[in-house]
């Protein structure tokens, strides 16, 4: 029990050493993180201090460097007003020089205004005393013309009426008495005519029997099978006979003449490609415009290969060769033309054989003369198309293709523009005058007359208002279409006796020439 009792004691003396040593721990704890905190809180006191220090050092310095930036602003700024104040004034005084300066213009353009005014009041005073003076002038001369007036019809002892009428009449008198000497001037010239008017008579009775020829040479005849195919070709609202005359260049001459119509144009190309075109479509009976196009085409298509043909066979008739394909085409489009009622390419062919000829008797390069003889009317292939003579065409032609200058020559003297060089160029002049002076070679007055008619047309065309005129009855009578909204009824015999005129002035006729002008107004219109 006393041991338990000693055992309990010592139990509790080691609890109490215990509980002191942690409450002594404790204690030095306490104490330890007092003085801690009472030196951080001394250090941190310092620290404070200084950096307020230092703060207020900083302060003190930024005070101190701001007010030295604000002294340095304000000395810019104070600088910177003078130099703008300076240049205020400146631009203020130079804007009041300016203003003075428009000031004194506007004052010295104000006194020559004033002086001006003042000037034009003078001289529209001077007008106004003027124009009455003129005024009361011109009722003096209108006074004195009815005095003087008044005065003739007294001495002359006729109003001015009857002055008038006996002036008409006396004007026709003239007009009659003009007649009179024109009518016997014609008698005159009748009686002087007698044996060219007869042979005139005789010449018109054999161009009868040459009517064939001359269709040849300015109209194509087709045959129909029918006279329904005429309506056919026409077409419905004419859109057929349209469309082959565009393609053409040909116009259709669609008569009373039973089962045959006409091709009309004077190029002879053209209407050769028209007669083939018409003769086909006729053949294959389905007429409309793309048909017309197709047929036409291949005619054209066929012409060109004749004119290929034609050309080919002259050289060869004539033994020429090494000539340019295209001069050879050309050759070929002289089976279309005439001169004169001559074949162009027959003529050609003819005069290469006379020179040739003539060459070989000579002993000239018969080959040459040849050639130059052949192309000689070279030109006439486009004399429809291009101006010029054909001597200078055939000129032309002939250096395009780069024949000798022998050939060129002779081509450009065969007329005798230029002297010739040569002695081909001699032989083709000699060959050509032949050719063309052979009996039956050509029918010159059938030409002429033709060349009549075209001058007569001529004349009538040039005048102002002419539309077109038409030679009629073999050129003894012109008829004339004026347009009605150029020439009234007064002008149009003051344009009759300006043509007839002229006619007497520029052609050379027999017998007379009736001017026949026409004038109309027509006003159309369709019914829909």
């Amino acid at each position: 029990m006393q041991k338990k009792i000693n055992t309990d004691k010592r139990g509790c003396g080691m609890t109490t050493t215990i509980i002191t040593a942690v409450i002594t721990g404790i204690v030095c704890l306490v104490a330890g993180g007092v003085a801690g905190y009472v030196h951080r809180k001394k250090t941190a006191e310092a620290e404070i201090g200084s950096a307020e220090a230092q703060a207020r050092k900083i302060l003190e310095d930024g005070i101190k460097t701001a007010e030295a930036k604000k002294k340095e602003a304000l000395i810019e700024a104070k600088e910177e007003i003078l130099q703008t104040k300076n240049a205020f004034e400146q631009e203020l005084n130079e804007r009041r020089s300016e203003l003075s300066r428009q000031e004194r213009r506007v004052a010295s353009k104000e006194d020559s205004l004033d002086r001006k005014t003042e000037a034009l009041e003078k001289k529209d005073e001077s007008l106004t005393k003027k124009l009455k003076e003129t005024t009361e002038l011109n009722e003096q001369i209108t006074k004195l013309k009815e005095e003087q007036y008044e005065t003739l019809q007294k001495v002359a002892g006729m109003t001015a009426e009857e002055a008038i009428a006996k002036l008409v009449n006396q004007l026709e008198a003239e007009i009659k008495h003009e007649q009179a000497q024109k009518i016997t001037e014609l008698e005159a010239q009748f009686k002087d005519v007698a044996d060219d008017k007869a042979r005139e008579i005789i010449a018109l009775a054999v161009q009868r029997c040459a009517a064939d020829h001359v269709s040849e040479i300015t109209v194509s005849v087709v045959n129909l099978p029918s006279e329904e195919m005429k309506g056919r070709i026409i077409g419905r609202e004419g859109r057929n006979i349209r469309t082959i005359e565009t393609l053409t260049g040909v116009d259709l001459i669609i008569d009373d003449t039973p089962e045959a119509i006409g091709v009309s144009c004077f190029d002879p190309v053209r209407r050769e490609v028209a007669r083939l075109a018409l003769e086909k479509l006729i053949s294959d009976g389905r007429i409309h415009p793309t048909r017309i196009e197709e047929m036409v085409e291949k005619a054209r298509r066929e012409v060109e290969t004749t004119i290929k043909q034609a050309g080919e066979r002259a050289t060869f008739d004539t033994g020429i060769h090494g000539i340019n394909p295209e001069l050879v085409k050309l050759l070929g489009r002289l089976k279309f033309r005439t001169s004169l009622g001559q074949n162009v390419l027959a003529h050609s062919v003819e005069v290469a054989l006379l020179a040739g000829a003539i060459a070989d008797e000579l002993g000239v390069d018969s080959t040459v003369a040849k050639r130059a003889g052949l192309l000689h009317d070279i030109g006439k292939a486009l004399t429809h198309e291009v101006e010029g003579s054909h001597v200078q065409l055939g000129v032309e032609i002939a250096r395009k293709y780069k024949e000798s200058k022998e050939v060129i020559n002779s081509i450009e003297a065969h007329h005798g523009d230029v002297e010739a060089q040569s002695i081909t160029a001699l032989i083709v002049q000699a060959a050509d005058a032949i050719s063309a002076a052979r009996p039956g070679a050509r029918r010159e007055n059938l030409e002429n007359y033709i060349k009549r008619l075209n001058k007569l047309e001529e004349i009538a065309n040039e005048f102002e208002g002419v539309e077109k005129s038409f030679a009629i009855q073999a050129g003894r009578e012109i008829r004339i279409m004026v347009k009605p909204d150029v020439v009234n009824d007064d002008q149009m015999t003051i344009i009759a006796r300006e043509i007839v005129k002229k006619i007497e002035n520029e052609l050379e006729y027999p017998g007379q020439v009736k001017v026949h002008i026409i004038r109309e107004s027509r006003a159309i219109d369709y019914a829909k």
